[in-house]
């Protein structure tokens, strides 16, 4: 059911008179979405409130609680369905500790101030209501901000945080004496649902509040809070949820994750829809600089936004990855003529160091802040004035979030600006505009669960009380994401986390539950439930060390005399980057170029210097691929040429050449272009289907080009084309019918080529290692020391090679098979391309490289040089190439 509320609600029958003085005193009025939540629940239903930043959906997802925990009875509120508890003289508590709902703030109602004691915890009513969030910092966020209108309105109500942060003694008194409201993440969702008072803890829970749920649903994350769901909707019968949610592309399939799935027919929450936003202003930096043809920094833009910072009192400058962030930052503080107060925010600096960043912006003391993917999601951060996103948004959905981040008011307009770091990206930026334009969304539908994730979840129904698999099964498929589960795989999953599976079974370590006289299924020793307490969670990241600020060895650079090992936590550095570097090197690290002096346990200790060439940290995450939508608008841009003249002259000009000289490709054709360079011949196509699919393919093209006798060298790409190489000339052998290009690029590729080619490729190690890590197969973490890298890799290589070869339909091979398809292989895309190029293939036999062929062969070697700090010699061998192109 769709609502969008327009027409008045009858405010007073919905909202007790504190509130609507609370409201008044404040010189507001409440908007009709809040209202409609309120009304839902009054009725009993769950809804989704999809809504855009700076609408108060954060407000309207806890009215309905605030107002049942108030005890307020002069309106019609008293008749909704209220807790099965009495109201007994509890303390107005808000937050947690002694620092409130933030750690580093002082609430006026914190125990520390109220006095707190033992007498009044132990009056809690039982916990009412649960909220979840994908960050920590915003569920610290929310707690803060929620301490306004309870203080104000003087509610007897408690609310305290649970995160990875919160001491044990804390979650410990949570458990025996819960809040009204708590505050957490998917994780602790899984580890309190893994303890034997789960039962008692959340009997009288009666709505749980979903935040950012369309960040939540599109990963594993996801998959493990849709089966925590699952498990409190057996354990708390009448919990209604509450959605919030940006906007996304299909509300249907979001809205199914609230409520349980019945079998056959999928059941939706209703949906409630805000309106009322003023449409956003965004644009793109038509830039008085020569724009690059490849690279990712936007470097030759940056006086540009650095006016652009100068010019608004606050500017959050987003860029994709965390390596982008450092160098702008380092690049932004070179020129910083004028004192601008400008900061560095992204997750890999030490906590301390962000939540410093984050009270100093939402106080309006930064005038600008380099950031990452870790400010996408709705931490306040009062005015802000102007959103800058650095390179191509790669969805607009992603791009809609980060625009909303700025101006927190309704119906004012966000303002944006886009700035392209190369010429395809002005290309993307610009569709990426028009769709904004029309409100289009790009959100991926709703995933379907995995197994992986299915085994955490049935170790920690064992670790919390015995189940009996048909009730276990049955539980399991009211969640979204498994509606679908068959029980063949379920009993399958179960097998493997009670043996390892057929090709394990021999081994006792792999033994995690075993069944009892009555058929139930327990924890076969309490070193299992330690193990899964320590190791829950969906996130796999590479191996952090922490970078610790010391004072440069006596003697100076250099010199091996003794560290000073006292000093600031700047954050995490990845393993892997600390190991190809040794001691004197320097790089660029939380906004400070600083010298590596040493490596002791888990800790860099590094120093201040001063070098121009330090190097910059890349780290594995944080890349986007470019969304199917979005690629699909890049197409069809190029294929009308009336539609260039909205471009900058400079890609307008860079266009009409390639069309002189080779040829634009149409919305559903192929161009392949070959050519001669040097001693060696090129193949360059143009998928435009994102790098994960483009790698892909280049790996399936090698295979079948040395089939061919063409003798290829290697291959790279981009998120627009691919480039293979080799030392057989392939205009020769597409001209006398040596190479067929319908045969090289037919579907077929995908079967036999895909799985000989997955058979060798270390790909799936790691895909597979991922797999057992979130199953538990291998654990991550012990009690008292941290399993090395190293270990890591080698159990798991050693299993995944055991699998293979005795057990090929293993539960964690399907599991490694069905993540690499959907992601690390981008397969679904890769074929629908293939299908959509058969037959339209145009062929480009050419004397030289071609002006779209430029960025894709800047790409060549690139991977050796480290981060993005390679412009310079970009600029070089790109003047070579224009030259070549151009003719």
């Amino acid at each position: 059911m769709l609502d969008q509320p327009e027409l008045p609600f009858d405010e007073p029958a919905l909202l007790p008179d504190r509130f609507q003085k609370w409201f008044a005193g404040r010189g507001w009025s409440p908007r009709a979405h809040q209202l409609a939540l309120l009304e839902k629940a009054r009725d009993n239903r769950s809804a989704l409130l999809i809504a855009p930043t700076g609408a108060g959906k954060t407000l309207a997802g806890f009215l309905p609680t605030l107002v049942e925990l108030s005890g307020d009875t002069r309106s019609r509120a008293a008749s909704w369905p209220l807790p099965p508890y009495t109201v007994s003289s509890p303390s107005p508590l808000v937050g947690e500790g002694r620092g409130g709902g933030h750690p580093d703030a002082q609430s006026p109602l914190s125990p520390s101030r109220r006095g707190e004691g033992r007498s009044s915890v132990q009056r809690s009513r039982g916990l009412h209501t649960l909220y979840i969030s994908p960050l920590k910092a915003l569920a610290v966020d929310i707690a803060r901000n929620l301490e306004m209108p309870v203080a104000e309105m003087g509610l007897p109500i408690r609310i305290e945080t649970r995160t990875g942060d919160t001491p044990v003694s804390r979650r410990q008194r949570q458990r025996r004496y819960p809040p009204d409201i708590l505050l957490t993440t998917p994780e602790q969702l899984a580890l309190l649902l893994a303890s034997d008072d789960a039962p008692f803890l959340f009997s009288s829970l009666k709505r749980i509040v979903l935040d950012e749920l369309h960040a939540l649903v599109t990963s594993k994350r996801g998959d493990l809070l849709s089966l925590g769901l699952a498990r409190l909707w057996k354990l708390a019968p009448e919990i209604r949820a509450i959605g919030l949610s940006a906007t996304v592309a299909e509300p249907d399939e979001l809205a199914r994750f609230l409520v349980p799935q019945p079998g056959g027919k999928p059941l939706s929450a209703d949906i409630v829809v805000a309106g009322g936003a003023a449409p956003p202003i965004v644009e793109m930096l038509d830039s008085r600089e020569r724009l690059p043809w490849a690279g990712h920094t936007a470097r030759h833009a940056l006086g540009e936004v650095y006016e652009l910072i100068k010019r608004n009192k606050t500017t959050l400058v987003f860029v994709n990855t965390r390596s982008q962030a450092e160098m702008l930052f380092q690049d932004l503080w070179r020129i910083n003529d004028d004192g601008l107060a400008i900061a560095l925010h992204h997750g890999s600096l030490d906590v301390a160091q962000r939540r410093k960043v984050e009270e100093a912006m939402a106080a309006g003391r930064l005038q600008g802040i380099v950031c990452t993917s870790s400010l996408d999601l709705g931490v306040d951060w009062g005015d802000v004035d102007l959103v800058i996103n650095i390179g191509a948004p790669k969805g607009c959905s992603r791009l809609m979030q980060r625009i909303g981040r700025a101006n927190h008011r309704l119906d004012e307009a966000s303002r944006a600006v886009l700035v392209p770091a190369n010429r395809f990206e002005v290309l993307e930026c610009s569709v990426a505009i028009d769709a904004i334009a029309e409100n289009a969304q790009d959100t991926p539908p709703l995933r379907t669960g995995a197994l992986d994730v299915l085994a955490q979840h049935v170790l920690g129904c064992a670790c919390g009380e015995p189940f009996f698999p048909d009730d276990l099964y049955a539980e399991v498929v009211t969640a979204a994401p498994y509606a679908t589960l068959s029980r063949e795989n379920f009993d399958d999953v179960v097998e493997f986390v009670a043996t390892g599976g057929y090709a394990l079974k021999t081994y006792e370590r792999f033994a995690r539950i075993k069944q009892d006289k009555q058929g139930r299924w327990r924890v076969a020793n309490p070193k299992v439930r330690q193990s899964y307490r320590l190791n829950v969670g969906t996130i796999v990241e590479e191996p952090m060390l922490k970078v610790k600020l010391v004072r440069s060895r006596a003697g100076g650079a250099g010199s091996t005399g003794p560290i000073n090992r006292g000093g600031r936590m700047l954050g995490e550095i990845e393993e892997y980057f600390i190991e190809g570097l040794v001691v004197g090197d320097t790089f660029v690290f939380g906004g400070e170029v600083v010298r590596y002096e040493a490596l002791v346990e888990d800790q860099v200790y590094v120093s201040r210097a001063n070098d121009k060439d330090a190097k910059v940290p890349s780290y594995m995450g944080g890349k986007f691929p470019l969304s199917t939508y979005l690629a699909e608008r890049v197409r069809k841009l190029l294929d009308d040429g009336r539609a260039w003249g909205a471009l900058p002259e400079q890609v307008r000009d860079w266009l009409s050449l390639q069309r002189d000289v080779s040829r634009v490709p149409g919305v559903r054709e192929l161009l392949v272009e070959t050519f001669p360079r040097g001693t060696k011949n090129y193949l360059i196509c143009y998928p435009f289907e994102g790098r994960l699919a483009h790698q892909t393919l280049g790996m399936l093209l090698t295979r079948r080009l040395e089939r061919a006798r063409a003798r290829p060298l290697g291959f790279v790409a981009n998120e627009y084309a691919l480039a293979v190489w080799g030392i057989g000339d392939m205009s020769f052998m597409i001209r006398h019918g040596q190479l067929s290009l319908a045969a090289l690029f037919d579907a077929d590729m995908l079967g036999d080529d895909l799985e000989a080619w997955l058979a060798e490729s270390a790909l799936m190690k790691r895909t597979f290692r991922n797999c057992a890590l979130i199953s538990g197969l291998i654990a991550r973490r012990f009690t008292d020391e941290e399993k090395s890298r190293r270990q890591v890799l080698f159990s798991t290589d050693l299993v995944y090679d055991v699998l293979r070869k005795h057990q090929a339909d293993h539960v964690l091979l399907r599991a490694a098979r069905a993540d690499a398809a959907t992601g690390l292989l981008d397969l679904k895309r890769l074929g629908d391309m293939l299908a959509r190029i058969r037959g339209r293939i145009t062929h480009r036999e050419l004397d030289h490289v071609s002006p779209l062929a430029v960025p894709v062969m800047l790409e060549i070697g690139r991977e050796s040089i480290y981060g993005e700090a390679s412009d310079e010699l970009l600029a070089e061998a790109a003047e070579e190439l224009v030259r070549e192109a151009a003719g």
